[in-house]
């Protein structure tokens, strides 16, 4: 019983080294298209401009509602005295207050209790256009953020799909550095059982040493390269940076469709500028607008209570001292009609606003054209670009062919002592770097698209043939 019971503890345990290591075998990797969505989710910059992106929406329907009267009510209780005296007075910034009183030859201190009910209504109803260009105003802003979100969504695709080949990149470097290491690590050992048996000089076995550190080097450094753009793509997903097991389904395989047909105006950079200068125009014209009149309605009525009697007077001191007596309205008027309202100095305060509306459209178009050339150029860079990167595609396993036969025959003519290991090792370098060239020439083809779908604004040649 006690031996079934270890046994079984065994089994238990080796199970689950069994799952686990399963587990790890089966983790899945990471799709280019994946790591996009990942990425466009997560990204704080993103989720910032969708923020933004609300707060304009909210914008509109505040413009909207601008067109609506204004309604304020006012209920006021007081205590105060009532004395009056002749004169003028200017309350300028609210300075001073009102008492509606008799003169009287002295100052005296008789209060009561007093109360103001009121309501008013004001409603432009008319403001030859300045209400309507301040909607179109905050649907261009709208506009705006919408095109600023879908640019920078754009122009996060571009940089998430560069860090993915350019990881995918190190990697392959650095399984080519372990490869090379370990070839040079068996080819140290043979020449050191060779040199101890006498067919080789010493020397040898001393270059195969610095050959095999030269290749430790070379791996370290390819490593450390892996590393940093590891943890450039962790920014871009805004993830914890960890170990990606991309897709070398890339390193076998080119895109099939190479060119764009969207026209560079449908670039998002150029649509988010002519947003800009769309504000801009919307701008001036509301303040043309505030140049002209405005024609409003309005009706107010009012309540007072006071506990001053109608018949009080210095000499006949007839005051109700009773607070609800004091604050019960006895007088009422109301008042209602309409007018135009002109400041006749708004053309001079805004002329000088409308001609700075005006540099600035100008020099929003100047950065139109700035960034319409920078993509025209860089269009044609790409297309280049595409071109040499399909001349080494083709180009590249033919080096790669003659780099392995020129290794293996120099490995034959060195065992068989007919070559030096100087040749030997030349050839090792142009193997290495055969394989090499063969990754980067996937590689530049794929980032090469990646470039000509940034001039052209088109991120769909990359998402349709992502896997």
């Amino acid at each position: 019983m006690m031996m079934f019971q270890k046994y079984r503890r065994i089994l238990v345990f080796l199970s689950c080294i069994l799952a686990s290591g399963s587990s790890l075998a089966q983790e899945p990797f990471l799709k280019l298209s994946d790591a996009i969505q990942l990425g466009l989710e997560n990204y704080n910059s993103i989720k910032a401009k969708k923020n933004y992106l609300k707060a304009s929406e909210a914008l509109v329907i505040n413009a909207q509602k601008q067109f609506l009267p204004d309604v304020t009510a006012a209920i006021q209780n007081n205590y105060g005295t009532a004395n009056g005296q002749f004169g003028s007075l200017y309350p300028y910034r609210g300075v001073g207050m009102a008492a509606a009183g008799p003169s009287s030859a002295s100052q005296n201190w008789n209060t009561a209790f007093g109360a103001l009910y009121a309501s008013n209504v004001n409603w432009d109803i008319y403001t030859f256009g300045r209400l309507k260009a301040s909607v179109d105003i905050a649907r261009s802003q709208v506009s705006r953020d919408s095109l600023d979100l879908q640019q920078e969504k754009f122009a996060h695709a571009i940089k998430i799909t560069a860090a993915y080949f350019s990881l995918l990149t190190a990697q392959k470097f650095v399984e080519i550095s372990k490869q090379n290491h370990k070839r040079v690590s068996a080819l140290r050992d043979v020449i050191k059982a060779r040199t101890a048996n006498g067919l080789n000089a010493g020397v040898d076995s001393s270059i195969t040493n610095a050959e095999v550190s030269n290749a430790k080097l070379g791996e370290i450094e390819a490593q450390n390269i892996e590393l940093q753009a590891t943890n450039q793509l962790a920014i871009l997903l805004n993830t914890p940076t960890k170990h990606f097991q991309l897709d070398t389904l890339y390193f076998s395989k080119i895109p099939e469709q190479l060119g764009s047909t969207l026209a560079i105006e449908n670039n998002p950079t150029l649509q988010l500028v002519k947003s800009r200068i769309n504000i801009a125009e919307n701008t001036q014209k509301l303040l043309s607008r505030n140049k002209l009149p405005v024609i409003s309605v309005f009706g107010s009525f009012q309540s007072k209570a006071s506990g001053f009697d109608y018949d009080y007077s210095p000499t006949n001191n007839h005051v109700d001292k009773n607070y609800f007596s004091g604050i019960a309205p006895s007088r009422s008027n109301f008042i209602i009609g309409a007018g135009m309202f002109w400041n006749f100095m708004s053309p001079t305060k805004i002329n000088h606003q409308i001609q700075a509306q005006q540099f600035m459209r100008e020099g929003l178009k100047n950065e139109y054209d700035l960034i319409e050339n920078q993509l025209q150029n860089q269009m044609i860079l790409a297309d280049q670009r595409i071109e040499n990167a399909l001349l080494s595609y083709k180009e590249s396993p033919i080096q790669l062919e003659a780099a392995r036969n020129a290794y293996e025959q120099k490995a034959v003519l060195y065992k068989n002592g007919l070559s030096n290991i100087i040749d030997l090792t030349q050839a090792l370098f142009v193997l290495n770097r055969a394989e090499t060239n063969i990754s980067v020439a996937y590689a530049n083809v794929w980032q090469a698209l990646v470039l000509k779908a940034a001039s052209n604004g088109d991120i769909d040649l990359l998402i349709k043939q992502a896997r």
